[in-house]
């Protein structure tokens, strides 16, 4: 069955969820969901404190006991495939859990702000556990015994009258999760207040989201963060049957499928809160109560389960279970071949031409001093089907080799590593970010325009016939004016055009146009480098999440820099995938051939890495494999390694005679592309043969003994 709608001035035509290639064909997914919260409530037993009721690891922070909410539907769901149902130990735990809550509140009902890192960030109603405390509250408070029943009255009474306060504000997305808890707490001791301030607070969380679909919380959309709004007015919507909310979760919905990459990940361009994540977003509550809400959740949990087999958290599972809306599906249009969707008043455009898509964000705007909104300058994403999010990935602050375009010395404008309090809008002689943002959709290439005070400059993308994606920077020359290419973090190495491989760590790296090449390869994307160009590693992300603002390198960016000048006024850029010709020779995956390991060492299959694992702690160590039999003859033996900062050098024999160099598997980071190396010409006769990988020493850089092996070929040589 298809259909079409008008979305924002865009026709899309949509089709049922059930013609799309999904795990389910209806939602909710009932069996899965119950497997998912019934196999993962022992795990979450075994991490409370008996004595203190406190669950997790240390240290100890109060969204630790956000648990008793899948543990209190554990309990409460009445199901023949539930071993937990109304379970005395599991009625035990929730109970403890909550004293817990109670016995670390302050006076005003806070919880000091407490991260995993041990960082504290203030006293806070902490949402997150307040909402999952008294929806457990609903479920169990006529079982719990009459001593805690009385402890959890007394601490979410405290609570919620401080919570209270927050609906009479602004909308935001923690207020708009309080209002939530609060109208449940208001149903659960039958306070009319409570539910009647709930219920107004979430009337104009619904009359401030943009016609778009998302909530601002300053200037454009906030993509992950704006599925908290949807998941407070669904868990809202299953109590209050509001229907003020329906609309809006309507919006939010097609919102949220328009913005799916094809992998089910989001666009981050758009983005004023968070950089790109490859993660699948599975959505929440809030998309169940709508067609194309269902339809998103079908493709996106059954993405995530991998087939059914790969369960969802227990707080999902758990919310799911209770609260979960059912119907007919809307499926996203992320799989289509070719599309066009454009968000707002022309304000961004997401461009779908298989293998490429990619997005233009013309929001425009100052950067703020606030820490967690971040800088509007990363305006370009592109997208390829197989090699995944290539270009862009989000905003951040104090870092502008991510923007598209800058005018003046960049180098003016960097963060001091450990300055937690930062200026982020010096007054230094740079434009990072645009004044004005502007789409031209009447071409055959789109094109985004944007203007850095009196300077105009625009970018536009054109697939080619041969399969490659054209990207063109237009600015005025001998103006200060650079155009800057952002690539995703890919791994550790990469290849230049000259055959020169170059290891990317977290020392500085800058290569000029002479030093590359036409070109350079990283993994699997090959990028044309324009004369005057020059490439630069790594371009850090100011994390906002960390006080003093460090990441990681899996954050930075390899940045191709365009100048424009000395008459320069336009550079193209050429992506393309890089595919390796198909291997002429048998080819055996290390993890799921026979293999031991006859020095007794930690073995393990590493399935996110795509290897078999050693885990080695001194030389000496070592991983033998079973090369099934193949024709008798002249092969050339070559091994994959993963690379990374704990892998060793390693000596490879073939039936106990060493072969080839030895080998070092040391890279400054993950690279789980892996690296091929050969191992030099071998007999084999008839029958299997063994293949053994032993540790001989490390870098000096390297931090273990580690070996990782992604598989073992064999390229015949008569």
């Amino acid at each position: 069955m298809t259909r079409s709608l008008t979305l924002l001035g865009v026709l899309v035509t949509i089709m049922s969820a059930s013609a799309a290639d999904a795990v389910w064909d209806a939602w909710p997914p009932r069996d899965y969901l119950l497997k998912s919260l019934v196999d993962s409530v022992e795990g979450i037993l075994k991490t409370q404190d008996p004595e203190t009721g406190r669950f997790g690891t240390k240290p100890w922070i109060c969204q630790d006991q956000n648990v008793i909410f899948p543990l209190a539907v554990a309990w409460a769901y009445e199901d023949e495939s539930n071993p937990w149902y109304h379970d005395a130990r599991v009625l035990d735990a929730i109970g403890k859990g909550g004293e817990a809550l109670v016995d670390d509140q302050d006076e005003k009902g806070m919880w000091t702000f407490r991260k995993k890192d041990h960082s504290t960030w203030g006293q806070i109603h902490m949402p997150w556990t307040y909402s999952r405390w008294i929806r457990a509250y609903h479920l169990v408070r006529d079982a719990l015994p009459e001593a805690t029943r009385e402890k959890w009255d007394k601490g979410l009474l405290l609570g919620f009258t401080g919570i209270r306060r927050y609906a009479d504000g602004g909308v935001h997305n923690i207020p708009t999760h309080h209002a939530m808890a609060l109208y449940i707490a208001g149903v659960c001791f039958e306070n009319e207040d409570w539910k009647t301030a709930a219920t107004e607070f979430m009337a104009k969380a619904v009359a401030k989201q943009d016609p778009a679909g998302y909530w601002s919380e300053h200037f454009g959309p906030v993509v992950g963060y704006n599925a908290v709004y949807v998941e407070a007015l669904g868990v809202y919507y299953h109590f209050s049957r509001d229907p003020v909310v329906l609309e809006a979760l309507t919006r939010s919905a097609r919102f949220h499928a328009n913005v799916l990459w094809a992998d089910g990940s989001a666009v981050s361009a758009i983005d004023e809160r968070q950089i790109y994540h490859r993660g699948v977003s599975v959505g929440n509550v809030g998309f169940s109560w709508t067609p194309e809400g269902r339809g998103y959740l079908l493709k996106q949990v059954g993405s995530h389960s991998e087939g059914g087999e790969r369960a969802v958290s227990s707080d999902y599972a758990a919310s799911m279970l209770m609260y979960s809306g059912d119907g007919e599906s809307v499926a996203p249009p992320a799989d289509r071949e070719q599309g066009r969707f454009v968000l707002g008043d022309e304000d961004a455009l997401i461009e779908r031409r298989r293998p490429w898509q990619w997005c233009f964000s013309a929001y425009a705007c100052d950067p703020p001093q606030n820490r967690w909104i971040q800088d509007r300058h990363n305006l370009v994403d592109v997208f390829h089907d197989e090699l995944g999010l290539v270009v862009g990935g989000g905003n951040t602050k104090l870092q502008p080799y991510w923007s598209t375009f800058t005018v003046g010395d960049p180098s003016l404008l960097t963060h001091t590593a450990g300055d937690e309090s930062p200026n982020f809008v010096p007054d230094v002689d740079l434009l990072w970010t645009p004044d004005e943002g502007d789409l031209d959709l009447s071409g055959a290439a789109p094109r985004m325009t944007l203007k850095y005070g009196a300077h105009e400059c625009w970018v536009s993308a054109a697939p080619r016939e041969d399969g490659s994606l054209a990207l063109t920077y237009h600015a005025p020359s001998d103006a200060g004016v650079q155009a800057h290419v952002p690539l995703l973090h890919r791994g550790a190495k990469v290849r230049l055009a000259t055959g020169r491989k170059v290891l990317l760590g977290e020392d500085d790296i800058s290569l000029s146009r002479e030093e590359i090449g036409e070109f350079i390869v990283y993994r699997g994307l090959k990028v044309s480098v324009p004369e005057g160009a020059s490439l630069r590693w790594p371009a850090w992300q100011h994390n906002p999440y960390a006080k003093d603002g460090h990441s990681s390198l899996s954050s930075a960016k390899l940045v191709l820099t365009l100048p424009f000048e000395n008459g320069v006024d336009e550079h193209t850029v050429v992506l393309s995938h890089d595919a390796p010709p198909p291997f002429d020779g048998p080819v055996f995956e290390a993890r799921d051939i026979p293999f031991r390991s006859d020095t007794g060492t930690r073995l393990k299959r590493l399935d996110g890495l795509g290897s078999q694992f050693l885990g080695s702690t001194e030389p000496g160590h070592s991983i033998t494999f079973t090369l099934p039999a193949v024709e008798p003859g002249r092969y050339e033996l070559l091994g994959e390694f993963v690379i990374a900062d704990v892998y060793g050098i390693v000596q490879v024999k073939l039936d106990g005679t060493p072969v080839g160099e030895q080998y070092d598997a040391y890279g400054p980071g993950v690279d789980d592309e892996g690296e091929r190396v050969s191992f030099g010409e071998v007999e084999l006769s008839e029958g299997e043969h063994e293949v053994t990988v032993e540790l001989v020493g490390k870098n000096e850089k390297a931090r273990r003994y580690f070996i990782s092996v992604k598989r073992w070929l064999l390229k015949p040589l008569d």
